[in-house]
């Protein structure tokens, strides 16, 4: 009877600490993918000022994505924590 116990507390454990590490490598992941949208933008605004709006406005609906994506991967990560 321990041994289920203690077994089904290891489960618990894993399950809380992969939980963490996915939310940790989501929050890695969009903080590496927006820095990447936001050079790429300030260099491509650099090269033709006259089409800055243009780019400005690409660059906040791509982060808008990445930001979603993040997000989501956050949710599942922290449910799979309660559950």
């Amino acid at each position: 009877m321990l041994s289920i116990l203690l077994q089904a507390a290891a489960d618990a454990a894993t399950a809380k600490l992969g939980a963490a590490v996915g939310a940790g490598i989501a929050a890695i992941g969009a903080g590496i993918g927006i820095g990447k949208i936001g050079g790429s933008a300030m260099e491509a605004i650099g090269r033709q000022p006259a089409a800055a709006g243009d780019i400005r406005s690409n660059m906040i609906v791509a982060a808008a994505l990445v930001e979603g994506a993040a997000f989501f991967a956050i949710i599942v990560a922290f449910l799979a924590y309660v559950m």
